[in-house]
This record gives structure tokens, C-alpha cells and sequence, in this order.
């Protein structure tokens, strides 16, 4: 049995972006089979569940095996929650974040600039509530500048209790140490075959990808539907 793993920013769809329409037919079929033959797929995303469902749907959200939000830190079967991490970012730390990202040129451009969900949190200096466009603009900035980077690598070397993140393109994610995606595969049996965008040192994906049995990089959703049409078809 193998159990099929998916990121879906970047990886099923555009980022924040709902899932292209024709490819979100042939995945919800590709799903369907592949569990009619006793694998199972899950989703593991940074996400809370309510986005997930925004961008890909409630049939295909309902019909995956599982859907791990949240980086791993709560876990949905069938629409319901069956499974939350009790971790909370603490004052310390709330106040180091606050203090980078208000040091950010891209601070005040848009708002909800720190996101707390269940089991992490999810900061952005430019602020996730930003258009498309100051999106593309704040992430070819970013490619060139590495201010994400720079955060991740200030606080990583203050705080030994927690692990970061490069998340989607505008973001970073802050986690409990060791509780980051590669939690799921310590949840699961079988053999792992990892699906992200993300696997690069650094990367969201990177952890979960080197913990599974095999992984594939992609860059966007029409790389993952041409692996999946000449690997697992």
C-alpha cells in the first residue's frame, strides 16, 4: 500500500489560487481510483482547513483519505477534525516577530501580517491580505533580497524550541520544534510518496520530503498531473 502525499499551493494549484478546473476533475478521479485499489491520498498543507476548501473544493477535500492542515497539526477525515495539536506561540516570541516584520519596508502594505492557526503560526511582512500583484511583486523582491531567509535565520538562532519555514510566496511558518509536515509520516504505515513545491533546504516541503520514501519536487500543478499521468497513472 502506498500512501500518496500532497502539498496544495503550488502543488494542486496556483498559489491561493483555486485549483484549475479540468485538473481538479482528473485529480478527484485519480483519487478515487488510487483508493479502489487500497492506497491512500492525503493532503498535507500549511493551511487551515477553510482556505484548503476555498481553493480545491469540498467533494475533493471530502473524498482524499485524510487532509493534514495546519503543517500537520490537525488532521480532517471526511469534513470531520479528528485530530489538533495544543501548541501556542508565546509572548517572547510574538514580540520578536512583531519587531521584524515591523522593520520591514513591505510592513503596512496589507493586513493580517501574523496568522495563528492550529499548532503554528504563519507571518508575512507584506501581510497575507495583499492583491496578486503586490503578491508577485513582494516574491521576486524576496528571491533577490532573501528577507524571509533572514528572518528564519534570526530567529532560528534565538529560539531552539521551534522550527521555520519558507511557506507559499509570501510568507514563513513557526512551528513547535520537530512538528512541522514530516509529523504525518510518523502518523502513517505504508510506503510514502511526497508531492511539494517546496522541498528545497529551507522550504516547507524539504523536511517531509527527505522523510518519505520518495519524493517529487514540482513546479506547479501541471507538473504534478504529467507525473501523475506517466507514474502513477
Amino acid at each position: 500500500m502506498y500512501n500518496f502525499l500532497f502539498d496544495v499551493d503550488g502543488t494542486l494549484t496556483p498559489a491561493r489560487q483555486p485549483i484549475d478546473k479540468q485538473f481538479g476533475e482528473f485529480f478527484l478521479a485519480w483519487v478515487l481510483e488510487k483508493k479502489n485499489q487500497g492506497h491512500r491520498v492525503l493532503l498535507v498543507t500549511g493551511s487551515d482547513y477553510s482556505k484548503t476548501v476555498e481553493q480545491i473544493g469540498q467533494a475533493l477535500w471530502i473524498t482524499v483519505t485524510g487532509s493534514y492542515q495546519n503543517c500537520g497539526n490537525s488532521l480532517y477525515i471526511e469534513g470531520e477534525k479528528v485530530w489538533e495539536s495544543k501548541w501556542h506561540m508565546g509572548s517572547d516570541l510574538e514580540t520578536d516577530v512583531l519587531d521584524l516584520l515591523v522593520r520591514s519596508h513591505w510592513y503596512g502594505t496589507a493586513k493580517n501580517n501574523i496568522e495563528k492557526r492550529t499548532g503554528m503560526v504563519n507571518i508575512s511582512t507584506i501581510g497575507r491580505s495583499c492583491t496578486q500583484k503586490q503578491r508577485k511583486e513582494y516574491y521576486e523582491w524576496d528571491l533577490e533580497n532573501r528577507e524571509r531567509i533572514n528572518i528564519v535565520n534570526i530567529l532560528s538562532h534565538k529560539y531552539n524550541n521551534i522550527d521555520l519555514s519558507i511557506g507559499g510566496e509570501i510568507s514563513i511558518d513557526i512551528y513547535e520544534k520537530g512538528k512541522d509536515k514530516s509529523q504525518v509520516i510518523d502518523r502513517i504505515t505504508g510506503n510514502n510518496i511526497f508531492f511539494g513545491d517546496k522541498c528545497f533546504h529551507g522550504g516547507n516541503d524539504h523536511n517531509i520530503a527527505l522523510k518519505s520514501d520518495r519524493y517529487h519536487q514540482v513546479d506547479g500543478w501541471q507538473e504534478t498531473k504529467d507525473i501523475l499521468e506517466k507514474l502513477y497513472g
